[in-house]
């Protein structure tokens, strides 16, 4: 069993899942931010030798953030940031398809030719993800993703967004996790561990349709970043971009290991990450520290070289949100209402579009504390004050949220 190492401060039934997870997996880290999730805890890390985790990885496959330095300054969008905000919304698709005025996205990006979609067993199967990642590339989703502009403490602007692999991704895990419960594709089953041998048929299709989404999640980011950029009328400087629901062939300690991150940004020193807080908190751009103090690198190697993804929940959605009816009514109050939701971003002078009370900056920890709690472990290079957040309505429909 391996020894996991904790950042921070955890729930029981969190670290119970991560005492879970290390019974099977060489290595075991969880992340400042972490919590509760499926089978293994969002903001964990597992090092596997010749596995990987299909509920690890997780169902949002290669979701991830992009940031994007711009040529803006603060002082250009003056006055602007309520219509940019409206023309964010009006032109991007948060939600499941391409629905609004952009539909520009590179739909003939050769990924959609990879062999890797002859893993996906039958024709009709592979042809119909195909079209539904087709009709999803671009689109930002709801839930905690979101687009977002910001200003640095130099006051250079830049855009962020989060979201990640929609309906492909889905459908690829939900497939595997199939196949490696010996039922049919497309079949539902319980989401319970799947560790899937990448050196057997069904493990290497995982992992080659696993990166193939990693794939179509970078082109999604990046074009959804860029348009963005062009709504601001400025250029591209510098992208900083990550996965944190991915799985990577890595070495530690001189061994090769299959390393899922769920909910974990790699941090390998001089590495550079975007990470969220919350729609009323800064973000920040960080990179896994260089040092040569031999108590800052353990701490490295006990993260397995990762660091928090986002400030991490502290409540859930149907406490936060409540719960209703589909038609509307109401069978249990949320603890968050709007107004409360409101009051916070505008303090902050934030303009918002979208988002649900079950995503108010109350639901989660702050960011600094988190980054305090993982240590000497990464290094802070830019504090990102949010201007503008664009997210889904609370009532978006999208299956494919998280």
């Amino acid at each position: 069993m391996a020894h996991p190492h904790i950042f921070g401060q955890h729930e029981p039934n969190t670290l119970a899942q991560l005492r879970d997870v290390a019974t099977r997996a060489e290595r075991v880290a969880l992340m400042a931010d972490g919590h509760l999730g499926y089978v293994m805890p969002i903001g964990g890390v597992a090092a596997y030798r010749d596995q990987v985790s299909v509920v690890g990885v997780g169902f949002d496959i290669a979701c991830g953030n992009a940031a994007i330095r711009t040529d803006v300054t603060r002082v250009q969008l003056e006055g602007r940031l309520g219509e940019l905000a409206d023309e964010i919304q009006s032109t991007l698709s948060f939600g499941v398809g391409r629905k609004n005025q952009a539909d520009d996205a590179p739909t003939d990006d050769p990924l959609f030719e990879d062999p890797a979609w002859d893993a996906v067993p039958g024709k009709h199967e592979r042809e119909q993800l195909r079209a539904k990642a087709r009709a999803q590339l671009g689109t930002v989703g709801s839930g905690n993703h979101y687009v977002d502009v910001f200003a640095d403490e130099a006051d250079r602007v830049w855009v962020g967004v989060h979201f990640g692999s929609r309906g492909f991704g889905f459908g690829v895990a939900s497939g595997f996790l199939a196949l490696g419960q010996n039922r049919a594709w497309g079949e539902r089953v319980p989401e319970r561990e799947t560790l899937l041998d990448v050196r057997t048929p069904v493990g290497d299709g995982y992992w080659q349709l696993m990166t193939l989404a990693g794939r179509y999640a970078y082109a999604g980011r990046e074009w959804v970043a860029r348009k963005v950029v062009s709504m601001l009328g400025g250029r591209e400087e510098e992208l900083v971009h990550n996965h944190h629901n991915f799985a990577w062939v890595e070495e530690h300690g001189g061994e090769r290991f299959h390393v899922v991150r769920k909910g974990a940004t790699p941090a390998f020193p001089g590495q550079k990450g975007f990470v969220g807080g919350s729609m009323g908190d800064d973000a920040v751009i960080i990179q896994g520290a260089d040092s040569d103090d031999a108590g800052v690198r353990d701490l490295q190697v006990r993260a397995l070289f990762s660091t928090v993804h986002g400030a991490g929940r502290v409540m859930s959605r149907t406490a936060a949100a409540g719960k209703r009816t589909r038609q509307g009514r109401v069978l249990k109050e949320g603890a968050i209402s709007r107004d409360m939701m409101h009051a916070w971003v505008q303090r902050k002078g934030v303009v918002l579009r979208g988002g649900g009370t079950d995503e108010s900056p109350h639901v989660y920890r702050r960011l600094p504390d988190v980054l305090t709690a993982q240590g000497p472990t990464v290094q802070l290079l830019h504090t990102l004050q949010p201007l503008i957040v664009v997210m889904a309505g609370a009532d978006e429909f999208d299956p494919y949220k998280d």
